[in-house]
């Protein structure tokens, strides 16, 4: 199935897409703009969180492509990304922890679920 290699291979870029989606969203949502500045710093905790996840999925050779394992992914982009941003100084609100928990963990999650059900189908 060429889809999914595609998909295996490019695991990692989709999930960094969609963390870049979310900070795009969320600066346009709130009117700071979208210049590559703004979208690096408000990108790297999120995406240092979704290095950190893929190592340690990696470190136990999994996949990364299970529900149970989007999930792992999701926790740790987002767990990471605000602590990041707090010791950087940009800080958190607890909405914004939610915010980016249901707004992560969809994407993380539909994607995989799609790739899954695809996958089975064959």
């Amino acid at each position: 199935m060429v889809a999914g290699r595609v998909v295996k291979e490019l695991r990692i870029a989709i999930d960094l897409a969609f963390v870049v989606l979310f900070v795009a969203l969320g600066r346009s949502a709130h009117r700071h703009g979208i210049s590559f500045g703004g979208m690096a710093s408000t990108t790297w905790p999120f995406a240092v969180g979704l290095g950190l996840a893929w190592i340690l999925l990696a470190l136990g050779q999994r996949t990364g492509l299970t529900l149970k394992e989007g999930s792992f992914i999701v926790a740790v982009t987002v767990g990471v990304g605000m602590v990041l941003r707090v010791v950087s100084g940009q800080g958190t609100a607890v909405a914004f922890v939610f915010v980016a928990l249901a707004f992560l963990g969809l994407f993380f999650l539909v994607w995989r679920l799609a790739y899954r059900m695809l996958s089975h189908s064959r």
